[in-house]
């Protein structure tokens, strides 16, 4: 019976250890030339909006207010983003860097939904309640709705920090076993068992009914929140729009006037403003968290490259939704048209005041 040559266990380590670590190039490569440019975007966009609501003290009112908290929020967003789809890959660091690793890009990004259902559930009580806007709990009790959006992400992000984590059932080698619900052969890395190094993923943070809490007991609800009082305001819209175009033809006794048909198509419009959103920001979301869901039990040995792109795609463009409800109010880009404005008016005088200085 031949027998193994002592080195040969020494030389398959190595080999697996250099395979994992071209792997792990590879997905840093994708994910930054992906988070990079969607961040930089996301981050300028908020900053500049913020300087638009800040210059402009027509603006400082408490349905603003929590605008603006959504605009940190997602600017903080845009800041963790390129780290996001690192909480899928595992990697070496320190536990405390690992918990920090995951702790804050995902209290960042609870905090920004929280945030997004807030602005809709604020601007919601105001189109069904119009006349009661000041009597409403969020209006009165501004602190307490603002620490609302803040206070629960982060102490549900902060639950693996005090002790709701996977660390205390890894093995010595660094390997989940399977009692943990992430797989069904446990989840190890080569090159796991060189001293002094611990592996980082969200399977080390994030034990398996953390994760299900956050997805089906957190992000789902707050999505179906939001697509329940976008259709309750659209369907209320609808209604005024029926109600108003009877007031029109019981007043001019005749048939449909260009005034309905431009009322008509502006709520065309906005339908397919919405549709167009959702079909560009939530569902690339959807498809992300599903994926991430189904890897848990699927993907031993890191995430594939669609899942790497679906987790990239699905978080940014959640991240653009508060720039594209500021850039359809025409409050907040009233400041920077007026900017532009008064700078094509210099430079449409400037050639004739050169021509009289000649």
């Amino acid at each position: 019976m031949v027998q193994p040559s002592p080195g040969a266990g020494e030389e398959h380590a190595v080999s697996a250890a250099m395979v994992h670590n071209d792997s792990l190039l590879h997905s840093e490569r994708l994910i930054y030339s992906i988070t990079i440019p969607m961040s930089t975007a996301i981050i300028l966009a908020n900053l500049l909006i913020l300087l638009m609501v800040a210059c402009n003290r027509r603006l400082h009112t408490t349905s603003n207010y929590f605008f603006l908290s959504l605009l940190v929020a997602d600017l903080c967003t845009g800041f963790a983003l390129p780290f996001i789809p690192w909480m899928s890959i595992t990697r070496k660091l320190g536990f405390r860097a690992c918990l920090l690793a995951h702790i804050l890009p995902n209290f960042l990004f609870l905090s920004f939904l929280f945030n997004l259902v807030m602005v809709h559930y604020e601007r919601y009580l105001c189109i069904v309640s119009p006349l009661q806007s000041g009597r409403f709990w969020v209006h009165r009790c501004f602190p307490l709705a603002l620490l609302v959006v803040w206070a629960p992400p982060l102490l549900y992000a902060l639950l693996p920090a005090f002790g709701w984590n996977n660390r205390v059932i890894s093995t010595p080698g660094g390997c989940i076993p399977a009692s943990n619900g992430t797989s069904g052969e446990g989840h190890c890395l080569a090159g796991a068992h060189r001293e002094g190094a611990e592996n980082c993923s969200y399977r080390y943070v994030f034990p398996i009914t953390f994760i299900y809490l956050e997805v089906y007991g957190l992000l789902l609800p707050a999505f179906l929140a939001i697509v329940g009082m976008t259709c309750r305001v659209l369907y209320i819209a609808r209604v005024q729009l029926r109600n108003i175009c009877k007031l029109h033809r019981s007043v001019d006794q005749t048939e449909a006037s260009s005034s309905e048909h431009q009322l008509n198509l502006r709520y065309a419009r906005c339908v397919t403003a919405v549709l167009l959103t959702f079909m560009a920001c939530w569902v690339p979301y959807i498809a992300s968290v599903h994926v991430s869901v189904g890897g848990m039990k699927t993907e031993r040995d890191g995430p594939s490259t669609t899942h790497i792109v679906l987790s990239c795609t699905g978080i940014g463009t959640t991240a653009i939704i508060p720039v594209i409800l500021a850039l359809a109010n025409r409050q907040y880009t009233q400041p920077l048209r007026g900017l532009l404005c008064r700078l094509r008016h210099h430079c449409g005088t400037l050639p004739n005041t050169e021509d009289v200085e000649l």
